[in-house]
């Protein structure tokens, strides 16, 4: 199994997405890319704490690639808007790639230049280092599937 990690505004969203894709064995929400140890939810919506809402998960690459991964990660969201995605506003919902590894680094590179070239608006999406991973609150897991939702503003 590999694992990827995506930034693509509020998680409960684009975890759903993610689990529905074949290949994905496990979706995990959780914050990345800030400055402050164990943060949890209410930290993060303090906008302060520099981490993003993302969602880690392992897949099987014999099933699905990563670029197809990367592909439905940009169809996901807008990625021109900075730290807004619909009506969620912070850099908790920005747009970032946390790649694992110089490959997938690559990959989201190439593929934000080709989409750069394709679109009249910057791409704000980062492409940095996976750092540390935070798992969120279990009631954020598989939050649209508990409630019993198709889905939410994505």
């Amino acid at each position: 199994m590999t694992l990827a990690t995506f930034a693509a505004g509020c998680f409960w969203g684009v975890q759903a997405r993610f689990d529905a894709q074949p290949g994905v064995i496990q979706t995990t929400v959780g914050y990345m890319g800030g400055h402050l140890d164990n943060p949890d939810y209410k930290a993060v919506c303090t906008d302060t704490t520099g981490h993003a809402e993302v969602v880690q998960l392992e897949f099987d690459p014999s099933v699905v690639d990563y670029r197809q991964l990367l592909q439905l990660f940009w169809q996901l969201h807008d990625p021109t808007t900075l730290n807004r995605q619909g009506p969620d506003v912070g850099s908790q919902y920005r747009s970032a790639v946390f790649f694992h590894s110089e490959e997938q680094q690559q990959q989201a590179e190439a593929m934000k230049q080709q989409l750069q070239q394709q679109s009249p608006r910057p791409i704000v999406t980062q492409i940095v280092a996976a750092g540390s991973f935070y798992e969120a609150e279990e009631y954020h897991q598989k939050y649209l599937a508990k409630q019993g939702l198709p889905s939410c503003h994505l």
